[in-house]
């Protein structure tokens, strides 16, 4: 049985896109439950490649690769385990601030989560604070993630949380934030729970904020 975990998350880390989800089948076919082949081979392979990101030692396309490997074979799983009510992390919302356009880092937080197993539901790019707040209403999620490029775009996540706070939902989640011109000073600026400086740190900081690390 481990030995077939072995093989799922070893294929994910060298994104193995034609095998993974045979080998996810195959664990399926043996019996073995759902969230153990999640969590035993998808979830440490993906936790590896983040690993191996964060110490420069795998590059953003072979990342991209690992996780489409993983989606491959979540796929496979992800209606098993909702029968199942499986909820590893709980949701996380990721959206780029209102005026930014840019969305390649936080697609890379969003493919390091999914892998962590928490259901990523991303919300898109050039978001007004309001569309955060009734995304929040939505889907209740357990943490909300905002991303920005740009020095002049940065400001909106303070609005955001400042929106969330007077929208009476601050309480009722963790907020994380991050791109290129934000740094942890400012985050504790404008009221956020942590920020994380790359896709493997941010992934590293929602598990923490989920209570899962």
């Amino acid at each position: 049985m481990s030995e077939l975990f072995e093989k799922i998350a070893t294929g994910v880390i060298e994104g193995n896109l034609d095998e993974v989800p045979g080998l996810v089948q195959s664990a399926l076919d043996d019996g073995l439950d759902p969230t153990k082949i999640l969590e035993n081979g998808l979830v440490v392979g993906m936790n590896e490649v983040g690993k191996r990101f964060k110490l420069g030692s795998m590059f953003v396309p072979e990342v991209l690769r690992s996780a489409r490997t993983m989606h491959a074979g979540q796929e496979l799983l992800r209606p098993l385990l909702a029968e199942a009510g499986a909820d590893l992390g709980g949701k996380i919302l990721l959206g780029t601030v209102q005026g930014d356009l840019h969305d390649i880092g936080k697609n890379l937080v969003g493919m390091m989560c999914e892998g962590a197993g928490f259901e990523v539901i991303d919300l898109g790019f050039n978001l007004e604070p309001e569309k955060f707040t009734e995304a929040i209403k939505e889907h209740q999620p357990t943490i909300i993630g905002m991303s920005a490029l740009l020095t002049t775009t940065m400001r909106a996540m303070g609005h955001t949380i400042k929106a969330i706070e007077e929208a009476g939902l601050r309480d009722k989640i963790k907020v994380m934030v991050g791109g290129a011109p934000v740094d942890a000073d400012f985050a504790e600026r404008i009221g956020a729970d942590g920020y994380g400086h790359n896709a493997a740190s941010g992934a590293e900081l929602a598990k923490k904020l989920a209570g899962m690390s």
